[in-house]
């Protein structure tokens, strides 16, 4: 689908319509890169916003104290006319370390990072490895008559979110349904009662997987929060409390899920490639996740920033309260960062930093974690089905409804045991 550009109120500078079902995500990004390094661009629901499409200007702004995460601090939430309905509203009005800023934003984070180790993720490897065991063991039961299995459904989403539930005391009986309601966060296509009920619902199951943890403390993570929060109550609200589980679940789940699915289907597609990592060590498959994350980012665009002051971008003055999002698509595919062959999907190029977990104070605290799931899954699935084959043509993959994820619904494969 070609996004559709018109003109802006601000001269020369055109408007792009970006769709909320994410049915091209590269295409739109390419759009985007072409109009040049700001662009405007129109969320569902009329609202108007600011991409910035230069991986050398998105990376000093995500860094420059000037671009506050608090939504707060938007004109249109401050005008009234985001409402709660809006189906974006998942992603933007949530109280957590992402939606912060300064002092508040370094409170939030160390709660997490004090127990959200290095060393714990690390300890995680021998479950995780357990985990994309199992899930290989069971592939061929979930085999259609024509030998077809879902490989997202059926491996790429249950690694993380057997990881991320356990890790956070995500009882077995609460996970279906956290699944659905976390994946809801994601879509931008839900209509106003949709994303209301969602919400609702969201906030309800932490709630009791909060107070399920505060009953029967264990060694997991949240009953960790629970318990910073009894020794000091002014550490961390309870709303702060939900918030970052909310956070913490969903972008503990999402990002892993795309990372693996595009993955592997980025080496099914191409076969040199593939080639070269099934012949290649632990370095090797490393940079299939490096190069999966810079080419085909998880997360194709990214909410918002707001200036705290009028701010002047590559020429273009971008008003103080005014929306501005991080395109990952589009920047990960920047020729002046990566190359004229930054269209390619190359695991051997030479490393060049890629934006897909952000950076700055807000780098994601959950990256060494999905690196690790990655880097034990993808090469997992190719050891355990060297035959492994795409089961449809990719052109025919319906990618997820999202203006955020980028990824498809589905990747169905043949196993070819």
């Amino acid at each position: 689908m070609t996004p559709r550009a018109t003109a802006s109120s601000e001269p020369e500078i055109p408007v792009v319509t970006l769709d909320p079902h994410g049915r091209d995500h590269h295409g739109e990004a390419a759009a985007l890169r072409a109009l040049g390094p700001v662009v405007r661009i129109r969320l569902p629901g009329d609202v108007m916003a600011w991409s910035v499409t230069d991986h050398a200007l998105l990376n000093d702004m995500i860094a420059d104290p000037r671009f506050s995460k608090d939504w707060r601090n938007w004109n249109a939430i401050l005008r009234g006319e985001i409402s709660d309905g809006w189906p974006l509203v998942g992603m933007v009005k949530v109280t957590n370390m992402v939606t912060s800023d300064g002092q508040e934003h370094r409170r939030l984070r160390r709660l997490v990072t004090e127990t959200f180790t290095s060393r714990r993720i690390q300890e995680l490897r021998p479950r995780v490895e357990r985990i994309v065991e199992e899930l290989l063991d069971a592939l061929p039961s979930h085999a259609d008559a024509d030998g077809g299995v879902d490989l997202r459904r059926h491996f790429a989403h249950p690694v993380p979110m057997r990881v991320i539930c356990e890790l956070f005391g995500v009882p077995e009986h609460e996970r279906p349904r956290l699944k659905e309601l976390m994946d809801n966060i994601f879509r931008s296509d839900l209509d106003p009662a949709e994303v209301t009920a969602s919400q609702i619902e969201q906030y309800e199951l932490l709630a009791r997987v909060v107070d399920n943890c505060r009953r029967n403390p264990g060694t997991d993570l949240t009953s960790a929060l629970v318990a910073a929060r009894e020794q000091d109550p002014d550490s961390l609200s309870e709303e702060e409390l939900v918030g970052t589980l909310l956070l913490m679940l969903s972008a503990g789940q999402e990002t892993t899920l795309s990372l693996i699915t595009n993955a592997v289907r980025a080496l099914l597609t191409h076969p040199d490639q593939r080639a070269i990592a099934e012949r290649g060590d632990e370095a090797v498959w490393a940079d299939v996740v490096e190069e999966t994350l810079r080419w085909d980012a998880p997360i194709g665009n990214f909410p918002f920033r707001y200036p705290l002051e009028d701010v002047e971008i590559a020429g273009v003055r971008v008003p103080r309260g005014e929306a501005i999002m991080a395109p990952y698509s589009a920047v990960g595919r920047d020729k002046a960062q990566h190359g004229e062959a930054a269209d390619e999907f190359d695991i051997t190029r030479t490393r060049r930093r890629h934006l897909a977990f952000g950076h700055g104070p807000h780098f994601c605290l959950g990256a060494p974690l999905a690196r690790l799931e990655a880097a034990l899954a993808i090469p997992a699935v190719f050891r355990r089905y060297p035959r492994l084959t795409l089961a449809v043509d990719p052109a025919t993959l319906v990618p997820v409804p999202s203006l955020f994820s980028n990824s498809s619904t589905t990747l169905p494969v043949r196993l070819n045991p």
